[in-house]
């Protein structure tokens, strides 16, 4: 095919080029790309110049405009901490019983606190906080050291086994790693434990009664001479059907023979005092809500 020959067709000329009878035609870049490349390089030039948009070493153009994206976000901090301070007063001012009253600051605790729970809490807890294998159901059923909102406040203000130096404390011992039960005894005391919510404490020990001796000298001082549990020291309720890691004989086995420390992070310095509230008001709330 000869070099600047013209197609008979379009009027261009060809590029020399064929393939299996097909000609390249050297069709000309359509102008409008041209008009779109001229826009978007005055459009890059000027943003250039007004916006930061160079890096140069540890700095950067600041632009002619002077935009900064920190302050931006600083300006809408402070304008949303403005716009709640009113409410802030209300929860820093008020105690938990006002709050159950108020319908308005009732509002402003659920919409706040399902964030704050969702944020920190739900990982171990769930998003509807109703627990998960090692982490109590916070919205129903027995917690070991009560739920009344001042209690929960103090919970999650300084944790459980944790490092903060009021932090509550929960150790269940390791009867048959440890050596302080045989097997015999450690299987008779599930037995005696596993029957109790389903049978009740009488019931129970008549049908185990080598278990309820073994528990009135072992487990009755932290759980009760009735296994209702002792919320001073973190003791579980053993009478109800409220298990955090299971109430079926082989996860009661695992339990006193292996022992359990659980742990909860103490809050109070990452959230602060306020938003520590805030929390327990929501927990205490949702509970109340529960059919």
């Amino acid at each position: 095919m000869a070099l600047g020959e013209r197609d008979p067709v379009t009027g261009y000329l060809t590029t020399g080029h064929e393939w299996n009878g097909i000609k390249e035609l050297n069709t000309p870049v359509p102008r409008i790309v041209y008009v779109f490349l001229s826009l978007t390089t005055t459009f890059g030039l000027i943003y250039w110049l007004l916006m930061p948009a160079l890096p140069l070493g540890t700095t950067y153009t600041k632009g002619l405009l002077g935009y900064d994206e920190r302050r931006v976000v600083e300006r809408a901090v402070a304008h949303a901490e403005a716009e709640r301070a009113p409410w802030h007063e209300v929860l820093d001012r008020q105690d938990f019983a006002s709050f159950a009253a108020d319908p308005a600051a009732m509002q402003e605790i659920r919409e706040a606190g399902r964030l704050l729970f969702g944020q920190n809490c739900a990982a171990c807890h769930g998003i509807h906080a109703t627990g998960n294998t090692g982490f109590p159901n916070l919205a129903a059923g027995a917690l070991n050291w009560g739920d009344r909102p001042e209690v929960l406040q103090q919970t999650i203000r300084v944790g459980v086994n944790s490092d903060h130096p009021e932090s509550r404390t929960a150790q269940m011992p390791a009867f048959g790693q440890d050596g302080i039960l045989s097997r015999p005894e450690v299987d008779a005391v599930i037995a005696y434990v596993h029957d109790l919510s389903r049978d009740g404490t009488a019931v129970s020990a008549l049908a185990h009664p080598a278990g309820a001796r073994i528990f009135a000298a072992q487990c009755a001082a932290c759980h009760g001479a009735d296994a209702r549990g002792k919320a001073d020291v973190g003791a579980p309720n053993l009478t109800d059907t409220t298990w955090l890691y299971g109430g079926d004989l082989q996860t009661i086995f695992q339990t006193v023979w292996y022992g359990r420390q659980g742990h909860m992070p103490s809050w109070e310095a990452r959230l602060g005092a306020r938003n520590v509230k805030l929390l327990a008001a929501y927990v205490a709330d949702l509970r109340t809500r529960q059919p």
